[in-house]
């Protein structure tokens, strides 16, 4: 359980950081010997090596934040550790444990019906973002699909890696897929897992292509706007963020919408959402109520919270823009300073951040 005390922020600064190493070695808990060509990464990042024949490990080049380092070996079970970056980190001998052989029930299921589960999975995983038409599969054979027609709930998990080729984005994505649920009736579409990113080769004209996908897929996005907290300028990013109240409605199981909401107009502050925690690199979103965001790519020249000091009148610049909803499922969302929700349980999006899935997924380290 992660416990963090909280004060108020009502200034981020904008800082320069540095990269760091973590380095250690793998071990098999049951005889102590090295355990050579394991994968070792920071899950979300491009971060990652191959164990050498005693054990080691290096990951170079990392931001400060926390992480969730895993292992991965044939034959052993998934290792998964927290680690807090500001400085290199030399880590104790990691102990992984072989994996039992368990046998898996196997479902017979028709090869139409297995065809349209998997394209449904398919469509919920990689979302509707115009870059989808360029992610790939490449291993679908290592997801395991399941629908239980009472509850109309779709579940999968993946064996292995999952392979993704995102040719629109320029990444080979190696995700390992421990959760995966989408609930017909509640509409409520919810995966977890642990990602590494590759660097895909291409000619000058398609790395081109990338860095303008990427930078397309990061503007307006869930990262996009952590970062632009922590460096106190959400406006001149193109965000604006309103207060949403929300309730149940009593009388929805008569018919009729499921909750009653109430938009308010004046924009909100970064000091009305943010605060510091105990824990250094790391800060926590809060808020009573939802956070209605909205973004827009014109920028805003002037910084809002003067504006409003001034007495001017905000302009409702925003007339071609995005909206997500933040539904707090926890009272404290904690994110690192690379942009990342630390437990991504901890809040629900409704809109734009909830479409956007793993063909715009970009990587932690992703900088542009």
């Amino acid at each position: 359980m992660l416990k963090l005390a909280v004060i108020l922020l009502f200034l981020l600064p904008l800082v320069c950081f540095g990269q760091y190493t973590i380095s250690g070695r793998v071990l098999n808990k049951a005889d102590k010997t090295p355990v050579a060509s394991a994968s070792v990464f920071l899950n979300n990042t491009q971060a990652g090596a191959r164990t050498a024949d005693n054990g080691s490990f290096s990951l170079l080049g990392v931001k400060p934040g926390q992480y969730d380092l895993v292992i991965s070996s044939v034959g052993f079970e998934t290792y998964h550790t927290t680690v807090m970056v500001t400085g290199d980190v030399h880590l104790p001998d990691i102990d992984i444990a072989q994996k039992a052989i368990a046998l898996r029930e196997v479902k017979i299921m028709p090869d139409a019906e297995k065809a349209r589960l998997y394209a449904l999975f398919k469509r919920l995983f990689l979302g509707s973002s115009p870059f989808t038409d360029q992610c790939k599969i490449l291993n679908p054979d290592v997801i395991d699909i399941d629908y239980d027609k009472s509850t109309r709930v779709l579940t999968a998990s993946s064996s292995d890696f999952i392979e993704i080729e995102n040719m629109a984005l320029g990444y080979k994505i190696k995700y390992l897929l421990t959760s995966f649920s989408n609930d017909e009736k509640e509409r409520m579409l919810y995966f977890e897992g642990s990602a590494l990113f590759e660097e895909l080769k291409g000619t000058k004209h398609r790395a081109r292509d990338w860095k303008k996908n990427r930078l397309g897929a990061y503007k307006g996005s869930s990262m996009h706007f952590l970062r632009s907290l922590l460096s106190n300028d959400i406006y001149e990013q193109g965000f604006k963020v309103l207060r949403l109240v929300r309730k149940i409605n009593p009388d929805y199981y008569l018919g009729g919408k499921k909750y009653t909401e109430t938009l308010y107009t004046a924009p909100l502050l970064v000091s009305d959402m943010v605060k510091r925690t105990d824990t250094r690199a790391l800060f926590a979103l809060s808020f009573p109520d939802c956070l209605y965001v909205m973004y827009s790519k014109e920028m805003n020249a002037t910084p809002v919270d003067q504006m409003i000091k001034n007495g001017q009148t905000v302009p409702d610049y925003l007339n071609d823009y995005s909206t997500t909803t933040v539904i707090f499922e926890k009272p404290d969302a904690i994110f690192d300073t690379n942009g990342i929700f630390i437990d991504p349980s901890s809040v629900t999006f409704e809109g734009q951040w909830g479409n956007s899935r793993i063909a715009e997924m970009l990587p932690a380290d992703y900088e542009p």
